[in-house]
């Protein structure tokens, strides 16, 4: 037997056994730090202990044992922490927000926090990862804590940099929480703090407020520096608007909730206590909030100022770029910390709504717009104003707001309604003579549809001329492809240019200027905070054929030229389908790519010997199946089809969905623009994704200089769920796991799941897991010694729980295998939805024309956690804009990790990505994993066909069931078996 690990391991002697196994006594890390007693259902729900052992070594490094377990009660006979897995709760605000709403002119209405304390961010946090709820928690219990860390890493050459943090000098004492009801309820967060403000301004109420400057997060969350003079019990206050038409009274319930210490906060800055104290920070984030909150449009953690007249960054489709700042209050290594960043999203344009539809239309001049919409444009326009505010116009100076929940399929003037007149009778009127009778209006473009605004069954009508979209709409909904590269264009700013910026921002907000943050006795330190980074070497690739050359990574890049692939796939049969039409793709085109891509291919040790065996012209999806059936049948050892698209089409899902899910097909995409102008390299990363798509590997790292880990099997996985986009409240989430097959690692086997809608803990990933150990012993005759974890997509607010759903279910996998099998397990979190960047403070250091820091810049000190272990890495060489390093946060660590050991496995892990010869910004396995979700998003895609009312869903709801959608992303048994992903 080949033994890919070297000596020192022996093999096992039999497979995993197939049936459910009991959990074994002595679960930890190899048998080593710690002890697990079971005896566990397939539920997992019965009792469960566990004891550390201090002192134990790990075969890597010998830092601080993990903490394992937060316990209920102590056992008195074995002195091993104890707890009842059933009575473990999601850590507070794991529900995420509670629906926002908007306020008419009579009043608030929908949506609004409802419950107890305000809800957080979308993880169930103030988005730094430090949840909302201050009321005594309630009685629950943690399975697993993140580890301390062992130390910081002290190999690579020494970097200076600076960073987008800037320092906050707390002061000492105690700030004081107040509980805030406001009713009527439900109102929208701007309405909520125009509220407040007005109470605390108000004279009337001067004896509770005098000399006080109370800071409010726009829920029920009231921050004090000095107790007000209110009974224990609260105080109800009444504070009057004015509104169009009439002035709205609200009614303020205050009521002290608790005393917020500022000396835990110091204590856990200084490392004398791990846990950070959630209210602390949150209270010293709203404080930071509260004057920006007041003064611009707040968006998550952002904030955006109204455009200037005369501004104009134009995305189209009636959408507009916004550019603002980001800030963010985080702690930090004996410090707290204040996060700032240059910010940009897309809002909508104030205009008028006839102005709103030619833009998403694409309609030249309005002027030409008095002809009906067809039903086509009619339901396009539909989908883009449905759910946004409008104003009207026709009513002088009181400006009402609406929300449109439709678009009539009739004109102004032929949409009729009942319209009651002074004598109570009811005739029936259309809205374009209503109009000209009571407002003596003749409207422009009375065969244009109208707006129906308000609740749907109350059927109130506006013509679209008057009214105008409400300025400061965020635009939640996807952007197409063009808006999305004209945003990335508006918005990449090298980083010194970057830089700049951001400390333009904090002249300009000049904070300790704000009275709110001077009566809290806050100051914030101007200059960014510089900190001691590291250079960490790159690993060296090894290539095949007869020179077994090796690339030497310079700047996160490589070069293949004169280097073949480690394993190349010889292609014996093959097909070419052109879904382009003839007068895009000649034929002589078509047959000097093919000659092109053999020759880049047997340069590359992938052969592709002789003709297609069929190259014919295709004109639509419809055609997909057929023509792969036909393929299949007719051509025995059919190896691969290279399909020709024209653009972006719905053709390219359909090949997926046939070729991945249906036939078990290689099929590699190609735009009909590379074929027609072919280039080497073009050729070449075609030739990198069709060589794994057959089995073959790339390369791999050079064996000699691989980290330590590799001396024994080890197993590395990846996961990531993918969401619908925003604003769509019925498409399920996807789940995606894969694992590596091989010692290098280059071959990766995946796994999918259909789960909840916005579901981020993977449900399903005791299977999953199980299937792909399974899969790596099928492939190596190895049993994995050490499993390593990296999981994308999770911010800070959900670590606990997804570290205590995920890591159980992965060591349920391992314990029903086989009796005593208990790999140690590194669970590490892959963040990149973030905002901390790293600028280079030496010129000499800046990489390449965007002034990036170099790639493998490593930072685990000053801007990190302060006691937890977690670093910076920067694996990727930036292109355009600025570099964002990606954000590991170890949650769990049986192999006790040196820092050092860590940082260099995974920027190790960047390189093995086979799609390209770079580093990418995150590990492999977690790139992965993204892909396979994304893959199975296009294999739920529903076939679409053109009808007079625009785009249809064709089928019934039972292709919709989850059983349906689950047979939709389950992958044929062939292709599982390579990297179809790539």
């Amino acid at each position: 037997m080949l033994n890919l690990y070297g000596n020192g391991y022996n093999p096992p002697t039999h497979l995993f056994s197939m049936g459910v196994q009991d959990i074994p006594q002595g679960y930890g890390s190899n048998g080593a730090s710690s002890t697990f007693h079971a005896q566990v259902s397939p539920s997992i729900t019965n009792s469960v202990s566990a004891e550390s052992s201090e002192g134990s070594s790990g075969p890597i490094g010998t830092p601080p044992p993990c903490k394992s377990v937060v316990a209920k009660q102590r056992s008195p006979a074995s002195n091993s922490l104890v707890l009842k897995s059933n009575e473990i709760t999601p850590p507070p605000g794991a529900s995420g927000d509670a629906p926002s709403g908007g306020c008419s002119a009579g009043g608030c209405s929908a949506g609004g926090s409802s419950g107890g304390a305000t809800s957080g961010s979308r993880s169930g946090g103030n988005g730094n990862g430090y949840d909302r709820h201050h009321q005594a928690p309630t009685q629950h219990s943690v399975l697993f804590e993140p580890p301390p860390r062992p130390g910081r890493g002290t190999e690579g050459r020494p970097i200076a940099l600076k960073a987008n943090h800037f320092e906050i000098k707390v002061p000492k004492g105690f700030l004081h929480h107040y509980d805030v009801v406001i009713s009527p309820e439900k109102c929208p967060r701007r309405v909520n703090r125009e509220i407040v403000e007005t109470m605390v301004n108000s004279m009337h109420y001067q004896k509770y407020f005098y000399n006080q400057k109370p800071v409010f997060d726009g829920r029920r969350n009231m921050y004090t520096r000095e107790p007000l003079p209110i009974s224990k019990e609260s105080v109800e206050l009444e504070v009057t608007l004015p509104g169009e038409g009439k002035d709205r009274v609200f009614k303020v319930a205050i009521r002290h909730v608790s005393e917020v210490s500022l000396f835990s906060l110091e204590e856990a800055l200084d490392g004398r206590i791990q846990r950070i104290p959630n209210d602390a920070v949150v209270s010293l984030d709203v404080i930071m909030r509260h004057l920006p909150s007041m003064s611009y449009t707040p968006v998550g953690r952002s904030f955006f100022q109204n455009p200037e007249a005369g501004y104009d960054n134009p995305l189209g489709g009636g959408r507009e770029v916004w550019f603002g700042f980001h800030q963010s209050v985080r702690p930090s290594q004996w410090r707290m910390m204040l996060n700032i960043d240059v910010s940009a999203t897309a809002f909508y344009k104030a205009q008028s709504v006839i102005d709103f539809m030619c833009e998403v239309l694409d309609i030249s001049d309005k002027n030409d717009q008095r002809r009906p919409l067809t039903d086509s444009q009619r339901v396009k326009f539909t989908k883009e104003i449905k759910g946004l505010k409008v104003e009207i116009t026709h009513c002088g100076n009181m400006r009402r707001k609406y929300r449109v929940c439709n678009v009539t399929r009739r004109s102004a003037q032929a949409q009729s309604f009942p319209l009651q007149l002074d004598s109570g009778t009811t005739v029936e009127s259309t809205v374009a003579k209503y109009f000209q009778d009571r407002y003596r209006i003749v409207l422009n473009y009375p065969n244009l549809p109208c707006l129906q605004v308000g609740q749907e069954q109350k059927h109130t009508y506006l013509p679209l001329e008057v009214c105008n979209m409400v300025a400061g709409q965020r635009c939640i909904k996807k952007l197409t492809d063009m808006q999305t590269s004209t945003m990335i264009k508006a918005t990449a700013r090298s980083a010194p240019d970057r830089e700049k910026e951001i400390n333009n921002l904090v002249k300009r907000a000049n904070f300790n200027a704000d009275p709110h943050l001077q009566m809290f006795g806050i100051n914030v330190n101007t200059r960014m905070a510089d900190i001691q980074g590291r250079v960490i070497p790159a690993p060296k690739i090894q290539y095949g054929g007869r020179t077994k050359a090796q690339a030497s990574p310079q700047l996160g890049v490589w070069d293949m030229r004169g280097k073949q692939f480690y394993s190349g796939i010889e292609i014996k049969t093959w097909a070419i389908a052109c879904f382009a039409p003839k007068r895009v793709v000649r034929e002589d085109s078509l047959q000097q790519f093919i000659v092109q891509l053999q020759k880049i291919s047997n340069d590359a040790g992938m052969p592709i010997l002789g003709q297609p065996c069929f190259c014919k012209y295709a004109t639509g999806q419809d055609q997909v199946e057929p023509m792969f059936r036909f393929l299949k049948n007719q051509h025995t050892g059919l190896q691969l089809i290279v399909v020709v698209l024209p653009g972006k089409t719905p053709v390219y899902a359909e090949v997926k969905r046939v070729g991945d899910i249906m036939f078990g097909l290689a099929t590699q995409c190609v735009q009909s623009k590379n074929v027609n102008k072919t280039s080497p390299q073009t050729l070449s990363n075609l030739c990198l994704k069709i060589n794994v798509k057959l089995g073959g590997i790339n390369s791999i790292l050079v064996p000699a200089v691989r980290p330590a880990v590799f001396r024994e099997p080890v197993i590395f996985f990846g996961a990531d769920v993918t969401h619908p986009p925003a604003g769509d409240k019925t498409k399920p989430s996807i789940a995606a796991v894969v694992a590596s097959m091989d010692a290098h690692p280059s071959r990766y086997s995946a796994t999918v799941r259909v789960q909840s809608h916005r579901q981020e803990i993977i449900q399903d990933l005791y299977p999953m897991v199980r299937s792909l150990l399974l899969q790596f012993y099928r492939s190596t005759r190895f049993k994995p010694t050490r499993i390593i974890y990296y999981r994308d997509g999770v911010s800070e607010g959900q670590f606990l729980n997804v570290l205590n759903h995920e890591l159980r279910a992965i060591r349920e996998a391992c314990v029903r295998l086989e009796i005593g099998y208990q790999p140690g397990i590194t669970f590490v979190v892959v963040q990149k939805r973030h905002h901390t960047r790293l600028f280079c403070a030496d010129k000499k250091d800046q990489m390449g024309k965007s002034g990036n820091i170099p790639a493998g810049t490593t930072v685990d000190q000053i801007i990190t956690h302060p006691t937890e272990f977690d670093f910076y890495l920067c694996s990727h060489a930036g292109i355009q804009g600025t570099s964002r390093p990606s954000h590991y946060h170890v949650l769990w660590d049986d192999n006790h990790f040196s820092a050092d050991d860590l940082q260099n496995l995974t920027y190790q892990l960047c390189h093995t990505y086979v799609r390209c010869t770079r580093s990418v910004s995150i590990p492999a396995p977690a790139y992965y994993a993204h892909l396979v979700a994304f893959r199975a998003r296009y294999h739920l895609v529903e076939k679409e066909i053109d009808s007079g009312e625009g785009s249809q869903k064709s089928g019934n709801s039972d292709e919709r069931t989850p059983t349906a959608m689950m047979r939709a992303v389950t992958v044929h048994p062939e292709t599982l078996r390579v990297m179809y992903f790539a």
